[in-house]
């Protein structure tokens, strides 16, 4: 089967090292990841690992773009990526960040199968393991634990989303920011201000003000 550059199948019959080493680590991840939500056998990973690919993105890379059908999940190795929309004026709207360890897709896409309203961007290089839609559905069928999985991860999404919702129509912007820094102590380190501003939904001049109120003019704790 041919792969995008930069995509290549986790199996266990690659003969290159370096190819076989990359894959143990990756895979090993993923297993962690998949094992603290719900057990499965150890039979039923040679089934999985043979529909994992792993793929690095560059910065500024997309995972998905704004118009196309999203149809995979991934689960992110390392590195940081954003999702944003572009509005009709041109200008991005940041709408939520991943981290090392979290599940990126956009389930409206994915399950409809329609194009996405949304782009999903590494900002750093970003690895990422990746199960097509296709792979998904089989591996549900042959293994039921995925598809209680699969159901966890959408529930946990939608009440992230809620959540967010929440916290935009009653928080302030002080009050999201301090949030956001206790949910993801080192976000200063992985996501540029202006990111952080969009995402807040304030001009990043207004976060600078919010950051100097709150921790002096360097803006550190």
């Amino acid at each position: 089967m041919f792969l995008p550059p930069g995509l290549f199948r986790l199996s266990p019959n690659f003969v290159s090292t370096k190819y076989r080493s990359m894959t143990s680590n990756a895979l090993q991840k993923i297993k962690a990841a998949i094992h603290s939500i719900v057990p499965t056998a150890d039979e039923d990973w040679k089934l999985l690992a043979d529909c994992i690919s792993v793929k690095t993105i560059p910065k500024n890379g997309f995972l998905l773009e704004e118009g196309q059908v999203c149809d995979f999940i991934a689960f992110v190795n390392y590195g940081e990526a954003i999702y944003f929309r572009t509005l009709d004026n041109g200008n991005d709207v940041t709408t939520d960040f991943a981290f090392s360890g979290d599940w990126v897709t956009n389930n409206l896409s994915r399950i409809h199968r329609c194009p996405s309203h949304l782009s999903i961007k590494a900002i750093e290089e970003t690895e990422a393991c990746i199960i097509g839609q296709s792979d998904i559905e089989m591996l549900y069928r042959k293994i039921p634990a995925l598809e209680r999985f699969g159901r966890l991860l959408i529930e946990q999404a939608y009440v992230r989303q809620v959540q967010l919702s929440i916290d935009l129509q009653t928080l302030s912007a002080t009050e999201r920011y301090q949030k956001l820094l206790e949910e993801h102590p080192d976000i200063l380190q992985k996501i540029p201000l202006y990111h952080i501003a969009n995402y807040l939904g304030i001009a990043p001049k207004s976060l600078s003000r919010i950051r100097n109120s709150m921790f002096g003019k360097d803006g550190i704790w």
